[in-house]
């Protein structure tokens, strides 16, 4: 009895463990150059896309990671990013870091890398002046002002999907209002806040 008792507790519901057997057997399948490739692509695409940079490009991520190429379910892209954001750097980098070594080791991390770094490194110096030349031009202006509200969006639906797979015992929601007062009332550092949740699930939460 003891033993069952401290089982953790799975939380996973079949179709996400569905997905992850698919993802799997997905990743098992491919040969080795095609997963780089496609990790180059994935978040190449992504990052190209990803207007304003930091946050925005977080749905585009998943789009690619979870929806079109399966490597993750919503739940482990939610954990990843999580632990993310509760190291130093830029989110796009760490989250391709670890797609890329979770589907092809070091070498899946570094295509990924590139293919996070590159394209749009290429991209900026290629259209560097081209955009100081007409930043303040109307069509520019007007070009800016109609994609803000499409990110908003993706943001938006991006929080919606991580949200349902955030709260699956009621302990969740009070974490998540006590991070509410905390972020907003009294201005504590979003990362003190995931570090402090994370210890408080480990202590906590693990049985």
């Amino acid at each position: 009895m003891a033993n069952q008792h401290n089982k953790p507790i799975d939380l996973k519901t079949p179709q996400e463990k569905k997905m992850q057997t698919a993802a799997v057997a997905a990743v098992a399948t491919v040969p080795f150059y095609l997963a780089l490739w496609q990790l180059f692509v994935a978040f190449g695409r992504a990052n190209i896309f990803g207007f304003g940079g930091g946050p925005s490009v977080i749905p585009l991520i998943q789009q690619e990671v979870v929806d079109n190429f399966k490597w993750l379910s919503t739940e482990e892209f939610t954990d990843s990013l999580a632990m993310g954001n509760a190291l130093p750097g830029p989110i796009a980098t760490k989250m391709a870091a670890y797609v890329g070594y979770k589907i092809a080791g070091i070498w899946g991390a570094i295509s990924a890398l590139v293919g996070t770094v590159v394209p749009t490194a290429v991209a900026m110096v290629a259209l560097a002046g081209l955009y100081f030349k007409y930043k303040d031009a109307p069509q520019m202006v007007g070009a800016l002002k109609a994609v803000r509200p499409v990110v908003v969006v993706l943001l938006i639906q991006t929080v919606w999907e991580m949200g349902v797979k955030s709260f699956p015992i009621p302990v969740t929601w009070i974490i998540a209002l006590v991070a509410m007062v905390a972020l907003f009332q009294f201005k504590i550092h979003p990362i003190i806040l995931i570090v402090a949740s994370m210890l408080f699930g480990l202590l906590f939460l693990s049985r």
